[in-house]
């Protein structure tokens, strides 16, 4: 290796990282190789949750005050070990890269990719989604709104009998996630998705709310669906976000939303060690092995109407 290359193992394979010494954070000096060891100490925990899914990559080659490049078609020069997944877009297809594997992910952390969009479905079913997001996002730094969101949230989804999951995103607010059975569409997803939101901001109307357009929102937190369609994304389990600190989008337990020194960033690179504590507690230990249909849901939600 010459000073503007290392090499790191990753599972059977030998990743080269180009430009190691690159800042990509200039606010706490975070590397590209940082970013590298990051995401293959992460392997064990992030691989599993984007195994099969087409990805959307986020690239930041010149670092987070540089150009941001949000990329879903493969570039021929990747590896032939680098997974791929062409699916139909309005005039046409897209390759995804698909990360299967520790060499995937380092490899695409060379190429600067900071965070990791999934798709809610998987390649093999792709019009199918295994995964229903809520993302709650509030207007501003309200955290505490977020948090009382989330409960409320997750109270009602109880009363529908669809066990769910929270992770911070890194950036302001929540995920709250739900495994599906993957024989629902994306558009009854996302119109069951829907008429939870409804209800729930029908309940607390100066507290929350479904307005898709930001000035009609006020001050109010926005219960966010819309990415329960096909080709939307999420961003992933682990993914870092290109904020100050390189915080993480981390899952937690419903127990840790208790704690009030939770914030959507309470987890960064720049303590990684931390980070794998989390991901060994198994915070979504709870969660069933197979996802739930809607059906019945919808029926008890319909009632509650």
């Amino acid at each position: 290796m010459t000073r503007d290359t290392t090499s790191v193992r990753a599972g059977r394979r030998t990743v080269r990282i180009h430009r190691p010494a690159k800042v990509l954070f200039p606010d706490c000096g975070l590397t590209k190789a940082d970013v590298a060891d990051y995401y293959r100490r992460m392997a064990a925990f992030m691989v599993p949750q984007l195994r099969g899914r087409p990805l959307m990559l986020e690239r930041h080659p010149d670092g987070v005050g540089g150009p941001r490049f949000m990329q879903k078609d493969t570039p021929d020069h990747y590896p032939r070990w680098v997974r791929r997944v062409t699916v139909d877009k309005e005039g046409g297809t897209v390759t995804h890269a698909v990360c299967d594997d520790s060499a995937t992910l380092v490899f695409l952390a060379d190429q600067a990719c900071l965070t990791f969009h999934r798709w809610l479905s998987r390649a093999d079913r792709l019009r199918l989604p295994d995964r229903l997001v809520f993302d709650l996002d509030p207007p501003g730094e309200d955290f505490p709104a977020v948090r009382e969101a989330a409960w409320r949230l997750g109270e009602l989804l109880d009363q529908l009998g669809l066990p769910s999951a929270l992770m911070t995103t890194g950036s302001k607010g929540l995920h709250v996630v739900l495994p599906l059975n993957g024989h629902t569409s994306f558009d009854e997803a996302r119109d069951f998705a829907k008429e939870v939101a409804h209800v729930l901001a029908d309940r607390r109307p100066d507290e929350l709310t479904t307005a898709v357009r930001r000035k009609a929102r006020g001050d109010r937190l926005y219960l966010n669906v819309q990415r329960n369609g096909y080709a939307q994304t999420a961003v992933a389990p682990w993914s870092i976000r290109p904020g100050p600190g390189a915080p993480v989008a981390a899952p937690v337990s419903w127990e840790q939303l208790e704690d009030k020194e939770l914030t959507a960033r309470r987890w960064a690179v720049t303590d990684t060690d931390d980070v794998l504590a989390q991901a060994r507690g198994s915070p979504w230990s709870g969660l069933p092995a197979r996802g739930r249909a809607l059906g019945p849901a919808r029926r008890r939600l319909a009632a509650l109407r």
